[in-house]
């Protein structure tokens, strides 16, 4: 009876790790610096649609988020609110996403006198083709992209802190900008 308590669980654990190892394999790979962005049409926290290729001739500052108004999204998207006559002046729109609804980003942008697009991924697929999605808790991870004018993706930063993120990211932005990138 122990063996084969002991056979079944070995059988379930080796099938719960190959399952997660082919979802995993499923899941998109992030595109890497250089390649064309994904294009996308989300609707924004007022319903209107969004699609990257509106945006050609700009810079993008495309930012992933977890959910509405905690604490580190909201310390995140306060600050690049705070920064945006800075991304303007360098020709740059600021878009943030996250699977949250229409209605939650709404609230949240009202709450935050955010003054730029948050776009409701609802569906999840843009945060899956952008490779940030986290399956098992079913929001996208923080990670943000910058995409030059041309639409390609300029810089990727993986690993994001949310205090100190929009001073980084447009320092990055005024570099990329000034060597033609």
């Amino acid at each position: 009876m122990k063996t084969r308590r002991t056979a079944l669980l070995t059988a379930l654990a080796t099938t719960v790790v190959l399952g997660g190892l082919a979802l995993a394999a499923a899941e998109p790979a992030t595109p890497a610096e250089g390649s064309q962005a994904p294009g996308f049409k989300l609707p924004d926290q007022s319903g209107t649609l969004h699609e990257l290729k509106q945006y050609q001739g700009k810079w993008v500052v495309l930012y992933f988020y977890p959910k509405d108004d905690t604490p580190g999204c909201t310390t995140q998207a306060c600050e690049f609110r705070d920064n945006i006559f800075a991304f303007r002046k360098a020709d740059a729109v600021i878009l943030g996403i996250s699977v949250d609804d229409v209605d939650s980003h709404k609230k949240f942008s009202e709450k935050h006198g955010l003054p730029f697009p948050l776009l409701a991924d609802a569906d999840k697929k843009v945060s899956g083709t952008y490779g940030v999605l986290i399956p098992v808790a079913g929001i996208a991870s923080r990670q943000t992209f910058i995409i030059d004018p041309k639409g390609k993706i300029a810089k990727h930063y993986e690993k994001v802190v949310a205090k100190g993120h929009s001073e980084l990211v447009l320092a990055d932005l005024r570099t990329l900008a000034k060597s033609g990138a």
